[in-house]
């Protein structure tokens, strides 16, 4: 794909996120579109940044320390990088190196307790969300909404992580109207969280991706993750 396709798919994903909020009697500016780059090479990235995008997703923490911080053509460039899949607890010291805006993807305490550790050795914050496993498939990261609720105390006191709601990932399936009920489970579980949690910031909620983000916006999402839509097929 050349530099010329990444910037009208761009445009088009930005129409396409526009007409959903509107339809859902939202602020187009309000939605956050990370384009998730995992797989793609630098000269995708840069294509998108020439295009006017700033917030990019990656799955793995070494490909991203590796694409946006090593990486000298990366030196100068506008982006702010956001990481969005699973952190094993081996992998959370680059991680921290990358130096997100924001993780998507705390999934257990484990990790969520090393990540605030490290940070607080580094003496810097971290900006998170926590990842629900609304579907309760078994293949699928992320805490089940029950367990969720009697473990937050102990999230929400950690001092060098700052929640700002949840994430999801549905089943896949080509009908993204099959997504709609987990994607109103995912907010009304974050309802939930806010009314027993009401001190802290439950603004976020990201989900949706190439094939189903317009449903995810209909239903709340402020965070939506394309690659595909974008960048074409993975590599």
């Amino acid at each position: 794909m050349n530099p010329p396709s990444i910037a009208q798919n761009l445009q088009r994903v930005y129409e396409r996120i526009a007409a959903a909020a509107l339809r859902a009697g939202r602020r187009p500016a309000d939605i956050t579109l990370v384009a998730v780059s995992k797989t793609h090479p630098w000269d995708y990235v840069a294509a998108a940044i020439a295009a006017g995008q700033t917030d990019f997703g990656e799955n793995r923490p070494e490909e991203a320390h590796a694409k946006f911080i090593e990486n000298p053509d990366a030196a100068g460039a506008s982006f702010r990088l956001h990481l969005i899949g699973p952190i094993q607890s081996r992998k959370a010291k680059i991680a921290l190196a990358c130096r997100p805006v924001l993780i998507h993807s705390i999934d257990r305490l484990k990790i969520a307790r090393k990540l605030d550790a490290l940070a607080g050795e580094q003496g810097v914050a971290l900006d998170a969300l926590l990842e629900v496993n609304v579907s309760g498939e078994a293949s699928k990261h992320g805490w089940p909404p029950a367990d969720l609720h009697w473990q937050l105390p102990e999230l929400l006191a950690l001092p060098h992580l700052r929640l700002h709601g949840l994430m999801t990932i549905p089943p896949y399936d080509p009908d993204p109207e099959t997504a709609r009920p987990y994607f109103i489970a995912l907010r009304e579980l974050r309802d939930d969280l806010a009314s027993e949690h009401p001190d802290h910031d439950w603004s976020q909620l990201s989900m949706g991706m190439s094939h189903d983000f317009e449903v995810a916006i209909e239903e709340g999402a402020t965070i939506v993750r394309v690659g595909t839509a974008i960048f074409g097929p993975r590599g």
